[in-house]
This record gives C-alpha cells, sequence and structure tokens, in this order.
C-alpha cells in the first residue's frame, strides 16, 4: 500500500506541477489563467448614450475631439499626486502616483532580459491610474440628471486660485456652473498623505420654480489590461459594487456588455469602484442615502460603473449639499479599511482569501518588526514550520525508519515478488514492527500546500508588496527572481532531502524522485521570488530537521545494539 500511495502522489505532484507551469505560459503567450473568470473586450458597436433629462443616468461617451479639447486642463500637484482636471465636466481625465514608479517586466532585466535581449525604457517614469489617451480612457465624473442641469458634459469654470499643495497639510480645488436654473459648485479637497478627494457638491437654486435633481457619481474606463502588467499573471481588471445586502460583488466588462451583469440596484449604503491589479477608484457617497448603482457598456470597449443619488427638491433662493469620497490610489488594505466597509476586499486573494487574509496579518505584523519583506516571509516560514513541528517530525521519523529497513523492504519484494497479497502483507508487518507509518512523509507536504497558495496570492495582491527588496539581486519580491538564484537554490535543497530519505524500491519512482527537482526549478522560475523564498526556507528547515531526527534515530539504534 505504501508503494502504491507514494507512487499516486509523486504523479499527483508531476501533473500538478506541469499544469501550474503550462497556466503560467498561457499567461505568458496572452491566454488567461484558468485560476481567473474571463475579461473580454467588448467589439459590438454602441451608440453612445445622452444623459436623459429625467430617469436612470445612461454613461456618456468620454471621448472628445480636439476642438473640445480647446480650453487648457487644470493640473493640480499634492505630495502624492499630480491630477488633471478636464473644465469640461470638472471631471478628472489624468492621475500620476508620483510615489509609484513604473516598473519593468522581469524580462526585461537580470538573465532573463540578457537571454530574450530585452531592456527596459530609460524613464520608465511613474504610474498613471486616470488616463485620457488615443488608447486609454480611464475617468472619474459627476452631474447631475432630472433636468438641462449641469453634467459631467457642461463646461465649468475654476474659481479657486492655488493648484499646489506645497506645504500646505489641505488643498481646495473649486468649479462653478450655471445651467437650468441651478449653479452647482464642485469642491475637491485634497488631504496630504491621501488618495482619496472628499468632492462636496453645492446646488444653488437660482430659478423661479423648485428643482428636484439626482446626482450620479461614476467612473468610465475601457476594457483593457493595465498597461505594464507583467505578462506572468493573470489578475482581475473590472467593475465592482458593494452593498450591505449582497456584499462584495466583481463584475466582468463582457457582462456589462451584453447585459447580463448581477449586483445590488436600489441601496443606501455601499461604493462602486474599477479594479486593476494593485490599484482601485471608488465612489462612496455618504451612508444612509438611497442611491441606484448602474453598469453601462458606453461604447466600444468602454464601461461605466456609477450610482445616482436622489436628492430633496432645492426651493428657489435655497441650497443643499451633497458629499462623496473619491479613492484613486493603490489597494492598501489597512488605509481601504478606514474608508468605507468592504472596500478592502478588492484585494484579489482568489478562492484562498479565508487563508491569506491571516497570512497577510501575520506577514504585515513580521513585517513591522523586521522592516523588510524578505526577512518577513523567511519568519513566517519558520512561525508555519514550528505550528506544524510535531506532525514533521513524526513523519520525518517514519522516513528515518523506513531508510534504514529499505534492505529488508527490498529483500520481502524479492522474496514475495510472485505473491502480489503476501507482499503487502509482509510489509503491513514491517511497517508495524518497526513503527513506520507509510503516508507520514506525506502529511508535511500536504499540509504546506495551502500556505504555499495562499500565500502565492498574498504576494501576488498585496500592493504592498510591489518593488519590495530582500537582499542584493532581488529587488521586487512580487515578481520572478531576474537571475534565477533562488530557484536554483532551492532544486539544490531538493536534491539534498532526495539523499536524506529513504531511497523508493521502484525505479521508476527513484527516476520520478531525481527529476521532481529539475521540474520544480522549471516551475518556480515565473514564480513571485517571496513564494520561492517561503519555499527555499521551508527546504532549509527541512533538510535540519530531518538531519537531526536521523542522527538521533541512529543514535538509539547504536545505543540498543550495546
Amino acid at each position: 500500500m505504501g508503494k502504491d500511495f507514494q507512487r499516486t502522489l509523486l504523479w499527483v505532484i508531476l501533473g500538478a506541477s506541469l499544469f501550474m507551469l503550462w497556466d503560467n505560459y498561457q499567461v505568458y503567450t496572452g491566454g488567461q489563467s484558468v485560476f481567473h473568470s474571463s475579461t473580454h473586450e467588448q467589439t459590438a458597436e454602441t451608440t453612445p448614450a445622452e444623459v436623459p433629462s429625467t430617469g436612470t443616468v445612461a454613461a456618456v461617451n468620454a471621448t472628445q475631439s480636439a476642438a473640445e479639447k480647446a480650453v487648457k486642463p487644470v493640473e493640480v500637484t499634492t505630495d502624492r499626486m499630480k491630477v488633471t482636471f478636464d473644465l469640461e465636466g470638472a471631471r478628472i481625465v489624468r492621475s500620476e502616483m508620483l510615489m509609484m514608479p513604473r516598473q519593468p517586466d522581469w524580462t526585461e532585466v537580470g538573465l532573463a532580459g540578457l537571454v530574450l535581449g530585452r531592456k527596459p525604457a530609460e524613464d520608465l517614469g511613474n504610474l498613471v491610474l486616470f488616463e485620457t489617451t488615443p488608447t486609454r480612457t480611464y475617468v472619474a465624473q459627476t452631474g447631475l440628471v432630472g433636468g438641462d442641469y449641469p453634467n459631467h458634459r457642461t463646461e465649468y469654470r475654476l474659481v479657486s486660485q492655488a493648484v499646489d499643495m506645497k506645504d500646505a497639510d489641505k488643498l481646495d480645488i473649486v468649479f462653478e456652473a450655471d445651467k437650468g436654473g441651478l449653479k452647482v459648485t464642485k469642491t475637491f479637497s485634497f488631504t496630504r498623505g491621501n488618495y482619496g478627494v472628499e468632492v462636496k457638491t453645492d446646488i444653488e437654486n437660482v430659478g423661479q420654480t423648485p428643482a428636484t435633481p439626482s446626482i450620479y457619481y461614476q467612473i468610465t474606463r475601457d476594457g483593457g489590461k493595465p498597461e505594464g502588467e507583467s505578462s506572468m499573471y493573470s489578475t482581475f481588471t473590472g467593475a465592482a459594487v458593494y452593498s450591505n445586502e449582497e456584499k462584495f460583488q466583481k463584475i466582468d466588462y463582457a457582462d456589462i456588455a451584453d447585459k447580463s451583469a448581477t449586483y445590488q440596484g436600489e441601496t443606501d449604503n455601499g461604493w462602486v469602484a474599477m479594479i486593476q491589479h494593485h490599484f482601485v477608484s471608488a465612489w462612496v457617497p455618504e451612508q444612509g442615502e438611497k442611491r441606484e448603482n448602474y453598469a453601462n457598456a458606453v461604447d466600444k470597449n468602454l464601461y461605466s460603473i456609477g450610482t445616482l443619488v436622489k436628492l430633496p427638491t432645492v426651493e428657489p433662493g435655497k441650497t443643499i449639499s451633497d458629499k462623496a469620497e473619491l479613492y484613486a490610489g493603490p489597494q492598501a488594505q489597512e488605509r481601504l479599511e478606514q474608508i468605507a466597509p468592504g472596500l478592502e476586499l478588492v484585494v484579489d486573494y482568489g478562492w484562498l482569501t479565508f487563508l491569506a487574509k491571516p497570512i497577510y496579518w501575520l506577514l504585515s505584523f513580521l513585517h513591522g518588526i523586521v522592516g523588510n519583506w524578505g526577512w518577513a516571509i523567511v519568519l513566517l516560514t519558520c512561525i508555519v514550520k514550528a505550528i506544524l513541528y510535531p506532525i514533521s517530525a513524526a513523519g520525518y521519523r517514519s522516513m528515518a525508519r523506513m531508510k534504514e529497513v529499505t534492505p529488508r523492504m527490498k529483500a520481502i519484494q524479492e522474496k514475495y515478488k510472485d505473491d502480489k497479497q503476501r507482499l503487502n502483507q509482509a510489509m503491513m508487518e514491517l511497517y508495524q514492527r518497526e513503527k513506520i507509518n507509510p503516508v507520514g512523509g506525506c502529511l508535511p507536504i500536504f499540509l504546506q500546500i495551502p500556505v504555499f497558495l495562499a500565500l502565492y496570492w498574498v504576494l501576488q495582491g498585496s500592493v504592498e508588496l510591489r518593488g519590495s527588496e530582500w537582499i542584493l539581486w532581488v529587488h521586487d519580491l512580487a515578481m520572478p527572481d531576474p537571475w534565477f538564484v533562488l530557484p536554483a537554490l532551492m532544486a539544490a535543497t531538493m536534491f539534498l532531502q532526495i539523499f536524506l530519505n529513504p531511497k523508493p524500491t521502484d525505479p521508476v519512482q527513484a527516476r520520478m524522485m531525481y527529476i521532481m527537482p529539475v521540474v520544480f526549478s522549471v516551475m518556480f522560475f515565473v514564480f513571485a521570488s517571496g513564494l520561492v523564498l517561503y519555499w527555499l526556507t521551508n527546504n532549509v528547515l527541512s533538510i535540519a530537521q530531518q538531519w537531526w531526527i536521523n542522527k538521533t534515530i541512529a543514535a538509539q539504534r547504536a545505543s540498543n545494539l550495546k
């Protein structure tokens, strides 16, 4: 039974390794990972809808002609962002993350770059989130419906003076527009140290009749993947809605296009967002306001997500106000939790979120102690290894005893090679007599796999690890090792483990044991270096534990013979 189980386990591990290697190759060549839902580009021609005078908001085409761009945009600089407003609608059409430099793909640096003949651009600049170019559309918009009122196609005027935060802690950018008997004043308040913007809309009725407008907050984005995203992983890019009723709901662009998207419509809480790897933009209206969430296909490969808030009647000469927060920045979980309930869920940990979140918490705690994500991963591995020590020690003791009785096992197999039933019976008697658990050595591997997969999602999804250095050549733990040093060291430790463990009596199993380190090292070439560091550290600790147990058992045997 032990031999059959080991053979099956080896085939399962080899098959899983080849599958994960194939999955990464699919992503590298432009395919879709099987671990993520597909996001298709919308190719059907759609006539852009205009904002109606009444009823639910319909998305408006965000593209503009050169003539419409004649008015010079307003550029605002804070300590974290450089934000560009278009006076048409007082829309945010560009946001540059001043503390988030663009990063080269791992295939452009190190040994991979030398082999492939690729090198990064001399100046990659900073990452840009909101953007309007011939190939990209990603903007934040607000406006009024319910009449011929100012919306995101109305020309606004800048009334504030300062556009640079400099040494101040707060910067207010104020725009005004008049239309349909309403005077609308938008105030965008930037605060030092924050990516969030408080947006206050004052609505004054300067006409002669009461007005009952509704205000919408929407984000419009093309369906393309963000530029510069690594070719070696697949992450979700699309819309999202959160409400107390249905919690977190991701929405594929393809479902928006064919009008099959399902999400909470009417509610009085939550937020709407656009998500991409490591970054998010979200509108968070005030909680308790009745609203209607919506998602529309605006144009070919252009989508919007938004929420429509019903406002009270504005009597002539009166003014009402509405507030919402616009967050556009990295998916920093602690900050997102402070902004709105559930906003931290935009960090994509896949189906292992229940395990990945506590691992991220522990990793963050360790990082707070050592100040380096690489050493935090090493400490995390030590903690996991310590927790599993009793189980792994029992398994290693079984493997050590099995190594000592290997000659007797071979003799039994030779003696009963023509009687499989008697062979299995004799092997079980040997296991019982020597207190050997034939599957004990496999338990540590099985228990490590969920932690390994959860850490995979943590390294891929946590923006905090983006560009994090460890030592010397490892400059980004979230990307593969550019010099392949860690995968090579991991393969070396796997070969060393083979020599410490009992040799399979089956020649096929023996050959597979020597093939596995090669397969794993090739597969780990394209995995995040932080993940390889975890497995390498685990192997080193396992080798030390196995060596000590082997030495202890050998000493006990020698003592018993005296």
